[in-house]
């Protein structure tokens, strides 16, 4: 009987850097986002808050080029569940409105997937968190800094 290869551990996935494969077998550059750009269109509230955070959050791996529409999507979705959920909690017999807030926070939490704002698809996207120095990276900082200092 044969058995298929386990598959490799998100851990080791990262070690070996995996990538998603592409079109043309190169990968794309993105270049790093330094200023928030206008929203596409208006977006207010947690909407507007949702922008800027991923604007600075995600701006290694955000393009403007690409990415931008799908995110002014998912700011105007979450300013639109902010609208639905008053509703909601005014009217606790408005079960229609209760459904489609459920259904509009699994399309917010799949949009903010394709976006990367998930480990699993950060990790996907080949971007990798930042980690906290180890000892010996401390120590060896600090002993190249005195070396630095003494001339």
């Amino acid at each position: 009987m044969l058995v298929p290869n386990p598959g490799k551990s998100a851990s080791n996935k990262q070690l070996i850097g995996s990538r998603a494969p592409s079109v043309s077998g190169d990968s794309i550059e993105l270049h790093e986002v330094t200023d928030t750009p206008e929203p596409l269109r208006r977006i207010d509230g947690h909407g507007l808050d949702l922008w800027n955070r991923t604007w600075s959050l995600g701006q290694t791996w955000i393009s403007q080029d690409t990415d931008i529409e799908l995110l002014q999507l998912t700011c105007e979705m979450v300013d639109e569940r902010e609208q639905l959920r008053s509703y909601v909690l005014e009217n606790i017999d408005a079960w229609h409105e209760r459904r489609a807030l459920r259904d509009l926070d699994k399309a917010i939490v799949s949009n903010l997937s394709l976006l990367g704002f998930t480990p699993t698809d950060r990790m996907r996207l080949g971007v990798s968190q930042v980690k906290a120095k180890s000892k010996l990276e401390e120590l060896m900082e600090r002993r190249a800094n005195r070396e630095d200092a003494r001339g």
